[in-house]
């Protein structure tokens, strides 16, 4: 029954914010903490419109979500993320990006200078890791909007910078991160096993169509030239990799006979299995070091916190572990071996993150990931209608980025996606952002904060 408590304690959270936070029963409204700002740090999941510039922002986005105020349409589409509805709960000025810009293809819209922007305090960024500045969609990892991707350490630094080089004391510190170490290493790992894979599929079949030719040494270099330019031309297929390949050793002395559809035709199942299986070997021998390294990433998120935001001088700090990526779109779609990686980085994130900061009383250490698995695997108590179809309609004619980044109105799937858990395959709806405020205010009425 954990799921169904884990859904009350939201519904409870919001009566008692509302009386207070003291339980009383005459409705007193004063809450237990003045703060006089709140300052956010992280990822996407709190990014105020970092990237609200340029194309993206013509194309009717700047946030991860589903972008734009459509209350009128349904209350649920407030375009709004959980650190602007803690904001309007403690009473401070509406949060604003702090910095905002574009760093990707000029050509495209997506090259805006940068813009610091004074007295704005959300300085999370989508794409941002904790330390490493080349995040998701950097304009280094392949993304054409060039996401700035400034890392939680540099946030913090900045923020410092402008306050003297501490906090007041009297803000409330939001702190979220750690999905991108995911992702961004995934992403790397895959490049690497296909590049592994592609390799070994190469150089078995350039062996195996040699072979037969009266000289296998000149007739493997002539292959393996005609494979490898075939490949670099834009627009090859695989089928059209392995003709060119095919053709090349058909013209070897004394190797007419690979033409044949059953000749080659072993030849390519079996470099095929070869490439397979050197990327899953790849993966196997890889995978450890991803592991490794979201404890890494933790333990600096974990020192982070402890030295720069509250030795700094922050008395109130809301730190969100990671939400389970397992149950998102992404991680229902990927293979079974891919699923388990995720579901491992992200409990041994967790695991490191929550032993680093245990100790820390001024700290709220919010479990995302509970009420997120919960909401994946018992939705009804939550309102949630799906929690496993993205409400955005991320088809290229529909969504330019394959993202929520320019998700709105005018490009949403048919029917009511109000309570859909998901914008896209990672990101939440607006809804799934109340929820975590929620969530988060729970924790912060457990600490006497509200």
């Amino acid at each position: 029954m954990r799921q169904n408590n884990i859904a009350l304690t939201l519904l409870a959270a919001a009566v008692l914010v509302a009386c207070g936070g003291n339980g009383s029963s005459g409705g007193d409204q004063t809450l237990k903490t003045k703060f006089s700002a709140q300052v956010s740090f992280g990822d996407s999941l709190s990014d105020l419109g970092s990237y609200a510039v340029g194309n993206v922002k013509t194309l009717g986005g700047g946030r991860f979500g589903i972008n734009g105020d459509v209350t009128s349409v349904n209350p649920a589409l407030t375009g709004k993320n959980w650190t602007e509805l803690m904001a309007a709960q403690i009473g401070v000025a509406p949060p604003c990006p702090a910095m905002t810009g574009l760093d990707g293809d000029a050509s495209l819209g997506y090259s805006v200078p940068v813009v610091l922007h004074a007295g704005c305090y959300g300085y999370a960024q989508g794409g941002s890791r904790v330390t490493n500045p080349v995040g998701y969609k950097n304009k280094l990892l392949g993304g054409i909007y060039g996401a700035l991707t400034v890392p939680v350490a540099a946030q913090i630094q900045n923020h410092l910078n402008v306050s003297g080089g501490k906090f007041s004391g009297t803000e409330l510190v939001l702190v979220m991160a750690g999905a991108n170490e995911v992702f961004v290493q995934l992403t790397l790992m895959s490049a690497a096993a296909t590049a592994a894979g592609t390799a070994a599929f190469g150089n078995t079949l350039v062996g195996l169509l040699a072979a037969g030719a009266s000289n296998p040494l000149s007739a493997a270099q002539a292959i393996g030239l005609a494979l490898q330019t075939e490949a670099a031309r834009p627009g090859h297929t695989d089928a059209s990799v392995v003709g060119a390949a095919v053709g090349a050793a058909a013209v070897q002395p004394g190797n007419s006979a690979v033409a044949a559809p059953a000749v080659y035709g072993p030849m390519v199942a079996t470099a095929q299995a070869a490439g397979a299986k050197a990327g899953a070997d790849y993966v196997t021998a890889t995978a450890p070091s991803l592991v490794a390294a979201m404890a890494t990433a933790a333990t600096e998120l974990g020192t982070l916190v402890k030295a720069q935001i509250i030795g700094k001088g922050a008395n109130y700090v809301v730190v969100n572990n990671l939400p389970d990526i397992g149950t998102t779109p992404f991680g229902k779609e990927s293979d079974a071996s891919t699923l388990a990686l995720v579901n491992a980085m992200v409990k041994t994130f967790n695991d490191v993150l929550s032993a680093a900061l245990a100790s820390e009383a001024k700290v709220a250490y919010v479990d995302a990931f509970a009420a997120s698995h919960d909401q994946a695997t018992n939705p009804a108590p939550y309102g949630l209608t799906n929690v496993t179809t993205p409400a955005c309609d991320l088809s290229p004619a529909k969504n330019a980025l394959d993202s929520s980044l320019v998700c709105n109105g005018s490009n949403l799937i048919a029917g009511d996606v109000s309570h859909y858990a998901f914008a896209d395959k990672v990101h939440p709806t607006p809804f799934v952002q109340l929820l975590l405020a929620r969530y988060v205010s729970k924790y912060m009425v457990q600490k006497g904060w509200l």
